[in-house]
């Protein structure tokens, strides 16, 4: 049974093997294309170059953006409300149950 144990032993040590160049492949590919991309944004800065795609993907960000802060603006307008009715409702229960309170 010692024998079976070592050749588990050893298959599950050949698959993390081929688990970790795999992996090790992988991380160089992507090493690689995150500092081809980091060489493209540098020259990208450099030049002042950003491209028509970004230049189109920042106008609709900004678009989004001022939505974004309308819809803010009014559900601060909403939520200043609620809180005064919240605050009237409060003050009514208060003087209601400060009534019945002093019945008591």
């Amino acid at each position: 049974m010692a024998s079976g144990d070592a050749r588990l032993d050893l298959d599950a040590l050949r698959e993390l093997e081929e688990v970790l160049r795999h992996l090790a492949d992988e991380l160089g590919a992507w090493r690689r294309r995150a500092l081809t991309a980091e060489a493209r944004l540098a020259e990208l800065s450099r030049t002042g170059d950003v491209g028509d795609t970004a230049m189109l993907r920042l106008k609709e960000l900004e678009e989004e953006n001022t939505g974004l802060e309308r819809r803010l603006g009014a559900a601060r307008t909403r939520l200043g409300d609620l809180v005064g009715r919240l605050g009237f409702l409060e003050a009514q229960t208060l003087t209601a149950g400060g009534g019945e309170t002093a019945k008591t």
